[in-house]
């Protein structure tokens, strides 16, 4: 049987009703901000998208308790869409990893290049897409060459001092402490630069080689308690978790364990849209096991519709890897991942493509954004709209541009 064949035959009928009520888990990525900023970003590009694909989309504040939310009411194709949206929170865990001194970054810079170098991830994962691996490096890059600036302005302040007195030992004090505020000033502007940030982000997952570490363990059974709340509630028509960038991956692992713990009939569509995913950059490390073996498992799966979306512009993901499959997991005649592309050289007018194509982290955001030319792909609609994720995509054939070899050298699972 094929894949999508597969994928047709294994939706249940919950996913085939019309949807009056939804609750939206949206799961970030390795983001230090406050959630509000999702809510903001959902209020102002909907509105955008509203206007241009002609329907409607009004949020108003989030009732009850839980995590941080809001509440939408879709107009869209002739039904109206109520649904929840709700933030998973794992910024306090982020912010938490992020919490270093200038020389603790500079440690992270050298263990996590080993990481990747002595494993041989990195030249696998560059098998892959380019894009993703010239992003990771380039933190190690511009940390680089902050230390070279540096230590140029110690030396040449040292050198200068002595001189024009005679003295060495008093320039190099002035040096070190000039170059020591130089080191303070990049860090402070990292805002603009990304430097410590993106070296921060791939630290944290090379920092146990690929393992969850205790923290973000526990906040993966928070997670899928929450989501297991909304699928045991009769009231909801669908229950739409996403993950974006490093939040898919964490998907992938929330959702798994949901599943293996059984699910309530009859109960809600449960779909999982996975957006700008980095998967190998966590699954190629070798003690990845349980992310390998959740993707194993929820690549095969009737209980689940999973639409992988990203799009060959965006530099910062693995755009069109098939995350199980380059992951070297993949069963046999897999329902899972549907890998479509977001296209943003074809749903961007050339004069918004234009203005996007040179703002990496911007376009790495696209997928939460409006399109000015939309086609299969329209978040809000997703989101706010009358059909399940399994019907918007029934039938839709995947990517014929998609990466399915088996790349990653590590391919070990956890038993269960």
């Amino acid at each position: 049987m094929s894949s999508q064949s597969s994928r047709s035959a294994g939706q249940n009928k919950a996913a085939h009703r019309q949807v009056r009520r939804r609750k939206v888990f949206y799961i970030p990525g390795y983001d230090p901000i406050h959630p509000r900023r999702y809510r903001e970003l959902y209020r102002k590009e909907g509105a955008a998208q509203a206007g241009i694909s002609g329907y409607g989309l009004t949020l108003s504040p989030k009732t009850g308790g839980g995590p941080y939310g809001w509440h939408v009411s879709g107009a869209i194709d002739g039904a109206t869409v109520e649904t929840d949206v709700e933030v998973l929170v794992w910024s306090d865990i982020v912010r938490g990893s992020m919490a270093t001194s200038i020389p603790a970054t500079y440690l992270q810079l050298v263990r996590t290049a080993w990481t990747y170098i002595g494993s041989g991830a990195l030249r696998r994962l560059m098998r892959l897409r380019k894009g993703p691996v010239i992003a990771a490096l380039y933190p190690v890059g511009m940390l680089i060459l902050q230390a070279f600036l540096a230590l140029l302005l110690v030396w040449g302040i040292a050198r200068g001092f002595a001189q024009l007195t005679g003295y060495a030992l008093p320039g190099w004090a002035l040096g070190l402490a000039a170059g020591a505020a130089l080191m303070r000033w990049f860090k402070k502007i990292d805002n603009r630069l990304f430097a410590y940030y993106l070296m921060h982000d791939y630290a944290y997952s090379a920092a146990s080689n690929g393992a969850n570490s205790a923290d973000l363990d526990a906040r993966i059974s928070e997670f899928t308690g929450l989501i297991r709340t909304a699928v045991e509630d009769s009231r909801i028509d669908e229950v739409l978790v996403v993950g974006h960038s490093s939040g898919a991956h964490m998907g992938v692992s929330v959702l798994a364990r949901l599943l293996r713990g059984g699910l309530p009939e009859p109960r809600p569509a449960l779909g999982f849209l996975s957006l700008g995913q980095v998967v190998p950059m966590v699954s190629f490390l070798p003690e990845a096991q349980e992310l390998r073996a959740d993707l194993r498992f929820l690549c095969d799966r009737g209980e689940i519709a999973w639409v992988d979306v990203t799009a060959p512009g965006d530099g910062c993901a693995f755009a069109l890897c098939d995350p199980v499959a380059v992951s070297g997991v993949a069963p046999e005649g897999k329902r899972w991942p549907l890998v479509i592309s977001a296209a943003f050289t074809q749903t961007l007018s050339p004069e918004r493509w234009g203005e996007l194509r040179w703002r990496f982290f911007r376009l790495h955001f696209q997928y939460l954004c409006a399109f000015d030319r939309p086609r299969d792909y329209d978040y809000f609609r997703i989101t706010a709209g009358p059909l399940t994720l399994a019907e918007r995509y029934d039938g839709r054939a995947p990517s014929k541009s998609r990466i399915e070899a088996s790349v990653s050298k590590y391919t070990s699972v956890t038993a269960g």
